[in-house]
């Protein structure tokens, strides 16, 4: 019945839609065309360039993955002249698989250079609270986790395929860039640490202390499984950071009366207990005990 009605209700209105549609449909052939009609330009004129471009990347062979991100920026910036890259080289005997090969190289090894980069650049703001900070510091070693992990995935199908096309493949090694990406992420723990032994100190006997205490060791320890232990600076730090704690535990230990001392301290030994169970290696968080 509704569509009956709409039918009826005025036979003019109709007509508008309708003339709309049509001068759309036109415009839309249009400019079908006119890309079209572009596309078969660039064949027809560009034909030469392609081919160069064509040559550039079949003899395109290099031993340093930079030199991949330098011809990728170049090879990129000389197709955007092109109306449409993929309609106009499918004309051609483009090196497809090679090309993309290179891209996906060089894409990859600058995201990780990004990743590593925002992580080593990473200045913590004493004047931003302190979850602030340490929940920048979290996301920030996802971020590299997630990074090195997906690297992992795909390493060993992508070193055959840039082998094949004479594409550096060593940085995608455990002994190539990631070594910077776990450097990243050990400096970055280091600061992780800095933040909570300050943040004790300056809300020592606070009962939150226990709580961020066991947060810092929890970071170290996963930065400390990812990156497969500490530098000598950071390691020091640690250091500074375990004795900090401690002395939060002592001022809370003598300000609870001895029944809630010993209640709370048997906690305390099941928490580190419990963490020192996960990797026994993890012998610095002693302190716990």
């Amino acid at each position: 019945m509704r569509r009956d009605s709409k039918r009826e209700s005025g036979s003019g209105m109709s007509e508008a839609p309708t003339a709309v549609n049509a001068k759309n449909m036109i415009g839309e052939i249009e400019n079908r065309s006119s890309h079209l009609l572009a596309i078969k330009t660039d064949v027809e004129t560009q034909g030469d360039f392609i081919r160069f471009l064509i040559r550039e990347v079949e003899n395109a062979a290099f031993t340093n993955i930079e030199d991949v991100v330098t011809f990728v920026k170049w090879l990129d910036d000389e197709l955007s002249f092109l109306v449409d890259e993929r309609a106009v080289l499918k004309h051609f005997s483009w090196p497809e698989h090679k090309a993309d090969a290179m891209r996906e190289a060089a894409f990859g090894y600058s995201d990780l250079k990004k990743l590593e980069s925002e992580a080593s650049s990473f200045r913590d703001d004493p004047r931003q609270p302190c979850s602030s900070a340490l929940k920048k510091m979290q996301a920030l070693l996802e971020k590299l986790e997630h990074g090195v992990y997906n690297l992992s995935r795909v390493r060993e199908a992508a070193i055959k395929r840039y082998t094949a096309f004479q594409i550096p493949w060593v940085w995608m090694q455990e002994t190539g860039f990631i070594t910077q990406i776990k450097l990243a992420s050990v400096k970055l723990a280091m600061k992780y640490m800095k933040r909570i032994a300050a943040e004790l100190e300056a809300i020592g006997g606070a009962q939150e202390d226990e709580e961020l205490m066991l947060q810092g060791v929890r970071f170290a320890f996963r930065v400390h499984q990812f990156a497969g232990g500490f530098d000598v600076e950071t390691m020091r730090v640690f250091q500074v950071f375990k004795d900090k704690a401690r002395g939060c535990l002592m001022k809370e230990n003598q300000s609870d009366s001895h029944h809630q001392l010993k209640s709370s301290a048997g906690r305390r030994l099941d928490s580190g207990r419990e963490i020192l169970k996960q990797n026994s290696s993890f012998s610095v968080v002693l302190f716990l005990m």
